[in-house]
């Protein structure tokens, strides 16, 4: 599959079929999370590779529930090394470095017939614990990977018009209509 098939066809999956992720598969996943890029090409960031059913568990309690967490077979946990570090721009590094190296695990994961989903809700404090994660690092997200359960349904994206701007910002107005101005006093 070529690179914009593979991005066309990534999505993300909330049910998860029984079957094993193959090691083959899982270690092509982590190899191209090794390869992505970060700041200073440094890579101050762990990735927790978690397939025990009773931390899964925990894990998705702690991730506000989500149920479809615990039942992927595996759950990657990013964790920054640095937490602290601002790039020039005061945004801090591991956001982007763990976003880039997550991404590029999707998809991987796309290539070898796997799903994955991105989960950005959880509570810090519960998975350090669960994980045994240092108190001075920070769990920036987890990715659920697994054989998807069902077939994919069409995405929604927004025109590319809505998303690009050309030279300078631009904003877009959206116009109401008279309908929805009856509806918003309703």
């Amino acid at each position: 599959m070529d690179v914009f098939q593979v991005i066309k066809t990534r999505r993300s999956v909330r049910a998860y079929s029984d079957a094993p992720v193959p090691e083959d598969s899982l270690k092509k996943i982590l190899e191209a999370a090794r390869l992505a890029p970060s700041a200073h090409n440094s890579q101050e960031y762990k990735f927790i590779v978690v397939r025990d059913k009773e931390k899964r568990k925990a894990i998705a309690k702690a991730a506000s529930e989500q149920k479809f967490v615990a039942e992927a077979p595996i759950i990657i946990v990013g964790v920054s090394l640095n937490p602290e570090y601002l790039l020039g721009s005061e945004v801090p590094a591991y956001a982007l470095d763990i976003a880039i190296a997550l991404d590029h695990m999707t998809l991987a994961a796309v290539e070898e017939g796997l799903g994955t989903c991105w989960i950005g809700v959880l509570s810090q404090k519960q998975i350090k614990k669960i994980l045994n994660i240092p108190d001075n690092y920070k769990v920036a997200a987890l990715l659920t990977l697994g054989v998807p359960y069902d077939e994919p349904t069409k995405k929604s994206r927004k025109n590319i018009e809505e998303l690009v701007c050309y030279e300078t910002f631009t904003e877009e107005k959206k116009e109401e209509s008279p309908d929805s101005s009856e509806q918003a006093t309703k």
